[in-house]
């Protein structure tokens, strides 16, 4: 129930959003997207549909089906709009259209108000509801601010039949693109499973389950499987973290005569253990060998701990956020990072790669610091642990920063003012 957020967002948000609301009541909005398990598109419809139907929208969410391969195909889509070189085959596209064609002889969607089609994998749903009476809108999550040419002219194809476009980011937009486009940041739900406030117990029950040292500190990067977002950068910055700290703390003990005891209690001075985990979407085939690789190069390294799990539990992650001291969002390509905004709602300061929408999240130097490099989050990540108040002040920073940006509510809100700013562009026609 949006009442439920009051304390949060504050008594005249809801009002507000009520009252937006009651315009577009008993309107049809259909949300479509290639899961309903893992990722963050999933996460968030989870938590907005029953908050659109609340203030009075006819809101539902289905979603698209796939065999295995077209799911490695649209992970190459994916990839290639990220700007990385994949070779993606004249036959894929064309397998990737008629996987499309068939999911829409299955949805009825012709009396929706609204239809938001989520990424690209069902983007060409809209070629075949050439009756829809409703506004069409394609909600992109990915980084197209440098797509591969080739495969983003092929997806324009189909994105330019659409009414309207949304983007996290105003770098995300595309100028080539003749339809109207709006920049609306995605949002944390703080009342969800993931987000909720947890016992010490709880958290401690957890880290238990997974024979993690409650004493040391904790480093993490918790979040879906997947090479652009460097966990393999995390382990080694975590590797570089450890052998900088021994062999700079050897030199400077052995330097100033100081005996072996005393050299083992300044060499922990600042250990601490490394956390991946994250769960297996649906439609990412590739998480599972990104994980096997990591539990791989670990080997014995009882400091470093890869959880990996098909459908990784709210709860679960939620106490390893809050166990964790700092969290690590390095990727080298993102479309936004919610799990950004999840560890800051935990007030937890956060590194992460300066890309995507991750600075909308992390402002440098007050809520985290932004990165570009394995050696400079090993730098950052230790600056943290020597220095635990500008940590616990970042992290308060942080989660008042997600509260007035990056909440549910605003998600909301900011669907409700796109849905009635639509109801005045003319529909276009296939």
């Amino acid at each position: 129930m949006l009442s439920n957020y009051t304390d949060i967002a504050g008594k005249e948000a809801i009002e507000e959003i009520r009252q937006t609301g009651e315009r577009l009541s008993g309107k049809k909005i259909v949300h479509i997207n290639s899961t309903k398990i893992g990722g963050g598109v999933a996460e968030i419809l989870q938590r907005l549909i029953p908050l659109l139907r609340d203030v009075g929208v006819d809101a539902e969410w289905k979603t698209i089906e796939g065999k295995n391969d077209f799911f490695k195909i649209t992970k190459k889509i994916h990839n290639a709009l990220h700007g990385i070189n994949v070779p993606i085959t004249q036959e894929m596209l064309e397998s990737y259209i008629h996987t499309n064609k068939e999911n829409a002889n299955q949805l009825d969607l012709d009396d929706a108000d609204f239809v938001i089609v989520h990424d690209p994998q069902p983007a060409a749903l809209i070629n075949y509801f050439p009756n829809r009476k409703g506004k069409w809108i394609w909600r992109c999550h990915i980084d197209l601010s440098t797509p591969d040419p080739k495969i983003w002219e092929f997806l324009k194809t189909h994105v330019s039949k659409y009414d309207a476009a949304v983007f996290h980011i105003e770098q995300f937009t595309k100028r080539d693109l003749p339809i109207k486009q709006f920049v609306i940041p995605p949002s944390i739900d703080p009342l969800s499973e993931k987000n909720r406030d947890l016992t010490n117990a709880e958290i401690e029950s957890v880290l238990k389950s997974f024979d993690i040292d409650t004493e040391k500190p904790i480093i993490s990067q918790i979040g879906r499987f997947d090479s652009l977002k460097d966990p393999q950068g995390v382990l080694k910055m975590h590797q570089h973290l450890r052998n900088h700290k021994f062999f700079s703390e050897i030199y400077h003990l052995l330097k100033n005569g100081l005996k072996t005891d005393v050299m083992q209690s300044r060499k922990t001075e600042i250990d601490c253990q490394l956390i991946l985990a994250g769960g297996l979407p649906d439609d990412d085939p590739e998480g599972l060998q990104v994980c096997k690789d990591l539990q791989e190069k670990i080997g014995k390294n009882r400091d470093a701990h890869i959880l990996c799990k098909p459908h990784f539990s709210d709860f679960e992650i939620n106490a390893l956020q809050r166990a964790s001291k700092i969290i690590l969002q390095k990727s080298w390509k993102e479309g936004f990072g919610l799990t950004v905004s999840e560890a800051l709602w935990k007030s937890k300061p956060v590194i992460g790669g300066n890309t995507g929408g991750i600075p909308l999240q992390i402002i440098n130097g007050k809520t985290g610091f932004l990165v570009n490099s394995v050696e400079e989050a090993a730098q950052k990540t230790k600056y943290l642990l020597k220095n635990p108040q500008k940590a616990e002040e970042m992290g308060k920073n942080g989660k008042e920063h997600v509260r007035q940006n990056f909440i549910i509510t605003k998600q909301v809100m900011n669907h409700l003012i796109l849905y009635l700013k639509l109801e005045t562009i003319p529909a276009k026609i296939v």
